[in-house]
């Protein structure tokens, strides 16, 4: 579909002239012609198997590897906080996302709002995260044994005490990140918000 883009000039007295200033089309998000976005972000979807393979790369070239997890119900600006601040503390983040059912062991069955597909798709186009994956588990504990990140990222709601997987990271030389919650954004205060 293509778009043109006119201007008038009306300024001049007793003159309108219509000037055509660009004329571009219209194209998705994944295109070959936009360079700076991945051609297909679902290529950032990876298995466990996968990253474990990544992570040992990793390691031998010497870069680091952050891991974050959530449910990502509803992607909101306090889940790109905290990503932005994740990627900031290494080379590679890892974003493990809570899998349609193990969402729903955990919040109830009204949720979640976005099928697991979608919400893989939309972490995945997020620019700072390099890797998704999908587990079913109520937690991450054992992906966080397999993968033995350098860091481990959570956000501000949850204590250092009581983040899942802190102390297989801390054992292994890795650090654990506490980035400051974002008052008023949290999925469960917009689902909230829109029901009101």
């Amino acid at each position: 579909m293509r778009v043109l883009v006119e201007l008038t000039l009306a300024k001049i007295p007793h003159l309108v002239k219509t000037v055509n200033l660009i004329e571009s089309q219209v194209l998705s998000i994944e295109n070959k012609h936009f360079p700076c976005y991945r051609l297909v972000v679902s290529g950032k979807l990876k298995s466990r198997a996968e990253l474990q393979l990544i992570r040992a790369e990793a390691k031998r070239q010497g870069r680091s590897v952050v891991f974050t997890n959530g449910c990502f119900d509803l992607l909101h600006r306090g889940h790109v906080h905290m990503l932005r601040a994740a990627k900031a503390c290494g080379d590679i983040l890892i974003v493990a996302l809570n899998s349609d059912r193990s969402v729903k062991a955990l919040k109830g069955p009204s949720r979640p709002v976005l099928a697991e597909s979608d919400r893989a798709e939309l972490i995945a186009a997020m620019e700072m995260v390099n890797y998704v994956v999908l587990f079913d588990e109520p937690d991450p504990y054992s992906l966080i044994a397999a993968l033995n990140p350098d860091v481990l990222v959570k956000g501000g709601d949850w204590s250092a005490g009581k983040i899942i997987g802190a102390d297989v990271v801390e054992q292994n030389g890795g650090r654990v990140v506490v980035v400051p919650y974002l008052k008023g954004f949290s999925t469960s205060e917009l689902i909230e918000r829109i029901r009101s």
